[in-house]
């Protein structure tokens, strides 16, 4: 699997799960930045067969509707779609 990863301060485990072509996504992605975190993120239209299905199943887990993006936070928090205060208030 494809998983990129973002160096920056520890926050714990943040995992984004993104579409390349959303701007939602890349708005997440933008935003993490800027908060200078660590992150780890897949872009899940790279991914085909197995692998997408695989991903597919464990972002549905999390967001029955599997909508993008999908942030996942420690394995305990999960924060659909670009929300910006939620994010921010997550990731102190």
């Amino acid at each position: 699997m494809n998983i990129e990863h973002v160096p920056g301060r520890s926050t714990g485990k943040v995992m984004l799960y993104a579409l390349s072509t959303c701007g939602w996504c890349r708005k997440t992605k933008q935003l993490l930045n800027d908060l200078g975190v660590a992150y780890d993120f897949i872009d899940v239209d790279h991914l085909v067969n197995k692998e997408k299905d695989e991903t597919l199943d464990i972002i549905r887990k999390w967001n029955p509707a599997c909508s993008f993006p999908t942030l996942i936070i420690n394995d305990s928090k999960c924060i659909v779609g670009f929300d910006e205060n939620n994010i921010r208030e997550s990731l102190k």
